[in-house]
C-alpha cells in the first residue's frame, strides 16, 4: 500500500487543544465557589488548570482546612461547575490558533478525526457545535466511556478502535503532560500545543507548536511513520 493510500487518524483533546476555554473554565469555577461562600482567585485557578474536577475540589477544601465533601456532594459541585461552564462558553468561545484550518486540511487528505477528552460529553458536543467542527469529527470518546482517565491510554485506544484504525495509524494532539503520556502509552506520537495562559512542560511531545498553522499535513504523516518505525 502506498503512503497516500494509507489511512491515518488524528485524535484531539478538547479543552485547550481545539477550544480556547481557559477563561470560561475560570469563570465557571469562580462562580461555583462563590455559591459555596468560597473566594477562588485567578491565581488558584491557574495552579489547578488541567486537573480533574475531583482533584480541584479536594485541594480547595483542604486548603481552607474544611472537610473534603463526600463523593455524592463532590459530584454535585462538579456537575454545577460544568453546567455553569456551558452557559459561559456560549458567549466566550474561540478556537485555538489554526484549529479549523488544520482539521479541514486533514479531512481533505482523507484522515479520520476523533476527539478524546476527559470532559463531559455535553461539553464536547457543545464545543464542536460552537466551533462548527461536528461534520469533520467521526467519533468522540469522553471520560464516561472509559474506566481510566489520562495518563492511562484508554481514551485514545478507544478512539482509534472507533475510527477502525490501529494505534500505529494514529497521532494525538494535546495540551497537557498527562495527555502526552497517555498518547505514548497508547503507542501514538503526540503533538502538543502550548496554552497561552500557562506554561506547562510539554517537552515529552514529539512536536510542540504555538499554533496549528505550524502543523502541515505531510509533517504529521511523517510523525506517524517515524514513530511506527
Amino acid at each position: 500500500m502506498s503512503d497516500r493510500e494509507q489511512t491515518y487518524g488524528a485524535i484531539f483533546d478538547m479543552d485547550g487543544t481545539l477550544l480556547d476555554s481557559y477563561h470560561a473554565h475560570r469563570k465557571a469555577w469562580q462562580d461555583t465557589m462563590e455559591e459555596l461562600g468560597i473566594d477562588y482567585s485567578s491565581e488558584e485557578f491557574r495552579r489547578h488548570f488541567g486537573q480533574r474536577n475531583e482533584e480541584i475540589i479536594e485541594d480547595i477544601f483542604r486548603g481552607l482546612g474544611r472537610p473534603v465533601p463526600d463523593q455524592s456532594t463532590m459530584q454535585e459541585i462538579a456537575d454545577r461547575k460544568e453546567s455553569l461552564f456551558r452557559s459561559v462558553v456560549v458567549d466566550d468561545c474561540s478556537e485555538m490558533p489554526g484549529t479549523t484550518g488544520l482539521l479541514n486540511s486533514l479531512h481533505q487528505q482523507g484522515w479520520k478525526l476523533a476527539v478524546g477528552s476527559s470532559a463531559p460529553r455535553a461539553n464536547v458536543e457543545l464545543a464542536l457545535d460552537l466551533l462548527g467542527l461536528k461534520e469533520l469529527i467521526s467519533t468522540t470518546v469522553c471520560g464516561c466511556d472509559v474506566e481510566r482517565g489520562k495518563p492511562e491510554p484508554d481514551v485514545f485506544l478507544k478512539a482509534a478502535e472507533r475510527l477502525g484504525l490501529e494505534p500505529s495509524q494514529c497521532l494525538v494532539v494535546e495540551d497537557a503532560p498527562a495527555g502526552i503520556e497517555a498518547a505514548h502509552r497508547a503507542g501514538m506520537p503526540a503533538v502538543a500545543i502550548q496554552c497561552p495562559y500557562q506554561a506547562a512542560d510539554l517537552s515529552a511531545a514529539d512536536r510542540q507548536v504555538e499554533s496549528f498553522d505550524e502543523c502541515p499535513e505531510p509533517e504529521l504523516r511523517t510523525l506517524i511513520k517515524e514513530h511506527e518505525s
